[in-house]
């Protein structure tokens, strides 16, 4: 490891390659911890027994994965249950409904056969809307035969999602993440495709895409000889039309020694070097969940060699109640990644699937969240754009609430839709302080939202 004085050093004393840490922090070997690891000592000695009981219940439903680095280095135990970084990372009875806790539980007791815990695991995971937005019906392309392309998505124009087989976990699992789906082995609930060809096909088919968002899982968890196999090709002068290569990551905080230390690290910044030279945007989606991922040296410095290679780092996150639901923690989180360089690009809104009763805020109360956070900040970091849900129809984002004619209403509008003629029309909604998602809320002055309509058409048309 190495100081914050270091870090900063004059630049004037920087070594001559940018791949070069400054000085080398001693290298680190990824150490993944599970729930056949919860009673070994790393976790015995900081959690009781009822605690790993209730974990060892919740991962048998929802994924479970940590590593050292989180737990040693991000994690402050003496704030444990409350401390943001174990919430989102550590399961919690509350994360199932109470009655699937107590069934599941029971038969952790008892140590029921493994075929009757798979039965009942699998009908509470079916209740847990595993790929919310239609993500399987509306938003896997067809070939030409009419059958459904797996491995990549199509839901806006310009945009083309990646989900490339070997990056389909992640250096460590989000409690709340919205893909919890692709990590828990049942392969009719996986988006992934193996093979290349099927993405350079389809875009070399396809003039109208400008972006390529690889995704997963966590494309970072790839060697870069796996990675350079997909982003290699589209140097080649049929891809001229992608011009934005996005890769979405949360290695930055839950492994930032992918960046700096791990064996090939200097090969991974070299391929994102050559993409930038030949003319592509190359950005980093980054999740920063809270300030304190932040915090340790180890991730400063992978921050700083990215944007070196040429890389762009945008941040993005759903706002988490028991993590971040507080003006002051988001206001905190955008002005030190602004100072480090990365660009605030999105609050979500928690997304209609897995723990999503533990996590949601209320609409309104996210609104409000939002609007504080940025009324402290300067105009740099207000490049954030939200409350946003990422719905079936695209990207919706709360505007405000105001009042028409005497009546409370939030102002609503698309960032992103299905329809591209439906991105900024703004639209109106009745006020419904309980409303965490689309699907509650009412139009206001209408029978039913403008988009409707088609996006019925759409759904019908595809067998939805």
């Amino acid at each position: 490891m190495f100081d914050n004085e270091t870090i900063g050093r004059d630049a004037a004393a920087r070594p001559e390659s940018v791949f070069t840490p400054r000085p080398a922090p001693k290298p680190r070997r990824y150490r993944a911890v599970t729930a056949a690891q919860l009673d070994q000592p790393l976790l015995r000695n900081r959690l009781d027994e009822a605690a790993r009981f209730e974990m060892r219940v919740v991962a048998s439903v929802l994924p479970f994965r940590v590593n050292e680095y989180v737990i040693r280095d991000l994690i402050d135990w003496s704030r444990v249950p409350d401390d943001p970084v174990f919430r989102l990372t550590f399961p919690h009875r509350d994360m199932l409904e109470p009655e699937a806790f107590e069934r599941l539980a029971e038969l952790h007791r008892r140590d029921a056969p493994k075929a009757e815990l798979a039965g009942l695991v699998q009908e509470i995971r079916a209740d847990l809307n595993p790929h919310p937005a239609l993500q399987m019906e509306l938003n896997l392309p067809r070939t030409d035969a009419g059958e459904r392309i797996n491995g990549l998505q199509h839901k806006y124009r310009e945009t083309v999602l990646f989900f490339p087989k070997n990056g389909q976990v992640c250096h460590a699992y989000c409690t709340f993440c919205f893909r919890w789906a692709q990590f828990v082995g049942d392969k009719d609930l996986r988006i992934a495709a193996s093979d290349a060809r099927l993405l350079l096909d389809y875009l070399r088919g396809h003039r109208e895409v400008t972006d390529l968002l690889m995704t997963g899982g966590d494309p970072m968890i790839m060697r870069t000889a796996n990675l350079a196999n997909y982003l290699e090709p589209l140097l080649a002068p049929e891809y001229d039309h992608v011009q934005h290569v996005r890769i979405g990551t949360k290695a930055l905080t839950f492994w930032p020694y992918r960046f700096v230390t791990d064996p090939d690290a200097d090969e991974l910044l070299r391929l994102i070097e050559s993409l930038v030279e030949a003319g592509k945007h190359v950005a980093l989606m980054a999740h920063f969940n809270h300030g304190q991922e932040m915090r340790t040296p180890i991730a400063r410095e992978a921050v700083r060699r990215l944007r070196d290679a040429g890389a762009e780092i945008r941040t993005q996150s759903p706002l988490l109640r028991h993590i971040n639901d507080s003006a002051g923690a988001w206001a905190d989180m955008w002005r030190e990644q602004v100072r480090l360089g990365m660009i605030p690009y999105y609050m979500f809104v928690e997304r209609d699937t897995g723990a999503r009763r533990y996590f949601e805020v209320p609409l309104a109360r996210a609104w409000s969240i939002y609007r504080e956070a940025m009324r402290g900040l300067s105009g740099l970091a207000r490049t954030a754009r939200g409350p946003s849900m990422s719905a079936g129809p695209g990207k919706v984002e709360v505007q405000g609430v105001a009042e028409i004619a005497g009546e409370k209403v939030f102002v609503l509008r698309f960032i992103q839709g299905r329809n591209p003629d439906w991105v900024q029309r703004p639209f109106f909604a009745r006020y419904d302080e309980q409303a965490t998602w689309l699907n509650h809320l009412e139009p206001w002055g209408e029978s039913e939202f403008f988009f409707e309509p088609e996006y019925r058409r759409m759904c019908a048309a595809a067998g939805a």
